[in-house]
């Protein structure tokens, strides 16, 4: 993969001063048509080996291009806010948005790397990561981002006179650490482990491009040209996200998962506000106890309009402490999380270790509403089931307990609480024409979120369907599941 980049590439220094303002102005042009007219972020992942001129290329690219549109980020030790979260949460918080250039100094291959070449994975934690990567990458160009991805490589003996050049000089000494010289030691070995893992993960839509590093005029002009061809090739053209018709969803017998609930449980007020009293208790001691510092609780809840999930909501709550959870209601989009892929405004608002975050509906809007009304494309919601399955997985994984609950009503009774809503004055702003509408759609809705139930809940995000006619039978099966997951889960 590196063999070409071992080999001497230079430019002498006439032709770069010829070069490099014509390619300045132009790489400038490109940046302000695509902030003119933003239909897609750019984001470049800087990679390779130490000395090969990664930092400098950094510098260089704001030093051409207009900074006010670049947003760039040195990734390295997680800190603490960051290693409370799933491993891509500080990468998804900081994805530019549609018209800017994000430029990742360090991403999500540099930790894993750097584990497997000091031996502290094995072989199979790469392979975890690499196809962990592949899936986010697919995602993101799926999403329209232009993801360029630079590897800047140096042979050993130039990398060896990299350092020593560095480290000779008073003025870039300080860049030379123990830990540099330290991994140098092990360059055969990492130039293995990133040679494989370049090759992996070097696809159509995100390849890899190999900039030799030695000649400082060479790399420049180079990734220069690179990124400029990428912008030029968008620009004059954006392609649909997808061009192909996706494979219609087998059509299932799947809405007997709503229709043969038992929307006949009931239970009686005595019995609820004993239970409600004991369970509110349990979840308030779960939620405080010393073994949930370590982990964290998302709740999502979703269901029929007007199934109670407001004043669900509120039964959950006022067993927490106020200082220790938040509740986010999720509506249409701003104009600021239209301008990135679909998750980010989800991914911004996990919990961190000890804290409750409840959705007062969620992620699943891909695949409901925006799937019945036709408020984004068949093949970008089919795709959202496995994108919205590897999210969950992720969340799980860093050790945050996923509770999905779907609350579901008769048409009989959805009306019953419509007309309510209209009769009584301090409920009228619960009821919209939306809502109306909706339930002139009920079919559909009923076979979008079947669907939903059979792709997305897993061993660790397992959907809950909450007979919710009754709403006090309704809030105690909320309350019940949330105590027992919680209980498992510690």
């Amino acid at each position: 993969m590196f063999d070409s980049a071992d080999l001497e590439h230079r430019m002498d220094k006439a032709q770069y001063q010829t070069e490099e303002p014509l390619l300045r102005r132009a790489l400038l042009d490109a940046q302000y048509a695509l902030a003119s007219r933003p239909g897609f972020p750019v984001l470049i992942i800087i990679g390779g080996v130490d000395g090969a001129g990664k930092g400098e290329t950094v510098n260089l690219l704001n030093e051409w291009m207009d900074p006010r549109h670049i947003h760039t980020h040195a990734f390295s030790e997680p800190t603490g806010e960051e290693a409370e979260r799933p491993p891509m949460w500080r990468y998804w918080r900081v994805l530019p948005p549609k018209g800017n250039i994000g430029i990742f100094f360090g991403s999500w291959y540099t930790a894993p790397l750097l584990r497997r070449v000091l031996g502290d994975d094995g072989q199979d934690a790469l392979d975890s990561h690499v196809a962990a990567i592949l899936r986010h990458e697919r995602m993101l160009v799926d999403e329209g981002v232009l993801l360029i991805k630079f590897w800047f490589h140096l042979s050993k003996d130039q990398q060896r006179k990299r350092l020593k050049a560095l480290e000779s000089d008073p003025k870039t000494r300080w860049r030379v650490t123990p830990d540099e010289w330290r991994r140098f030691r092990k360059y055969d070995r990492f130039r293995a482990v990133s040679a494989d893992v370049v090759r992996q993960t070097s696809t159509a839509g995100a390849p890899w491009i190999v900039v030799p590093g030695a000649d400082h005029r060479y790399r420049s002009i180079t990734a220069g040209r690179i990124l400029l061809e990428a912008l030029q090739a968008r620009l004059a053209h954006v392609p649909e996200v997808h061009t192909e018709a996706p494979a219609p969803l087998p059509q299932l017998e799947n809405v007997k998962l709503l229709r043969d609930l038992d929307l006949g449980k009931k239970l009686g007020k005595r019995r609820y506000e004993r239970r409600l009293e004991k369970l509110q208790g349990e979840l308030n001691l779960l939620s405080r106890a010393k073994r949930f510092r370590h982990r964290a609780l998302a709740v999502v809840f979703e269901g029929s309009d007007a199934a109670g999930k407001g004043s669900t909501i509120r039964r959950v709550t006022a067993a927490l402490d106020a200082r220790f959870f938040r509740v986010i209601p999720i509506a249409a989009p701003s104009e600021e999380e239209r301008a990135h892929p679909y998750l980010w405004r989800f991914w911004r608002h996990l919990p961190p270790h000890g804290r409750v975050t409840l959705f007062d509906r969620s992620w699943y809007g891909r695949v409901l509403v925006e799937r019945v009304e036709g408020f984004c494309a068949q093949p970008d919601w089919m795709r959202a089931y496995s994108e919205i399955n590897d999210f969950e997985d992720q969340i799980a994984a860093s050790g945050t307990v996923l509770s999905k609950f779907w609350l579901q009503i008769s048409p009989e009774e959805q009306l019953r609480r419509f007309k309510e809503r209209e009769d009584i004055a301090h409920k009228r702003f619960k009821i919209t024409a939306d809502d109306w509408r909706n339930r002139e759609r009920r079919d559909a809705y009923e076979a979008a979120v079947a669907d939903m139930v059979d792709r997305t809940s897993s061993r660790s995000a397992p959907w809950t369907l909450v007979e919710a006619e009754d709403k006090n039978y309704g809030r105690i099966k909320v309350l019940q599941t949330l105590v027992d997951q919680l209980d498992a889960a510690l």
